[in-house]
């Protein structure tokens, strides 16, 4: 049986040519606090906004630091984390599911899009998963762009499916498999 979090560690940078997904360090906490601090940007996410840069402390050393498929999003330009990107893989099912945040300073310049990709690749050339899934709540359009930017696929909605905030939200879901990425790449170098 492969095993992912191996192939996780031995690939802990991705880089494309504007941005490097690295493994979180204790010297990105301002970084985060400027999105996690954002009502804007953590509306649809499961925890409160951050009101004070400790919060953000205790968050990234417990839930970022060597955490497993969870990566920074660095913009090489600003050599700063700009947001998180989570790669969250199910062996039993040899697929997985992503979560992501954006600053939103960062918003609309395709660098979530860029992100995913980076992360797609990893899943099917590496890991060799058949499936990435994501969903995001109805209301955040923009994160289903995101989705469809990088080939996947609506797959559902499911009404009323969790309670965040104490807001019933739709979900919405999307996935990729292994062969539809493995074609989307094949067009994309002809």
């Amino acid at each position: 049986m492969m095993d992912y979090n191996e192939i996780i560690k031995e690939n802990p940078i991705l880089e494309s040519n504007r941005l490097i997904l690295r493994p979180f360090s204790i010297d990105d906490i301002n970084d985060v606090f400027l999105y996690a601090g954002d009502d804007i940007v953590t509306k649809y996410l499961t925890w409160p906004s951050h009101t004070d840069v400790s919060q953000t402390e205790r968050s990234v050393k417990d839930h970022f630091l060597d955490k497993i498929g969870t990566f920074a999003i660095e913009l090489k330009a600003e050599h700063r984390c700009i947001g998180c990107i989570d790669l969250r893989v199910c062996t039993d099912d040899n697929k997985a599911n992503i979560g992501y945040v954006l600053n939103r300073k960062y918003w609309n310049n395709n660098y979530m899009s860029e992100s995913l990709n980076l992360i797609l690749e990893l899943s099917f050339s590496k890991l060799e998963l058949n499936r990435v899934e994501a969903t995001h709540y109805v209301g955040n359009e923009g994160s289903g762009r995101v989705m469809q930017k990088c080939g996947m696929k609506y797959e559902g909605l499911g009404l009323q499916e969790v309670k965040v905030k104490n807001f019933f939200y739709d979900v919405v879901h999307y996935a990729i498999l292994k062969e539809d990425w493995i074609n989307a790449m094949k067009v994309k170098n002809l």
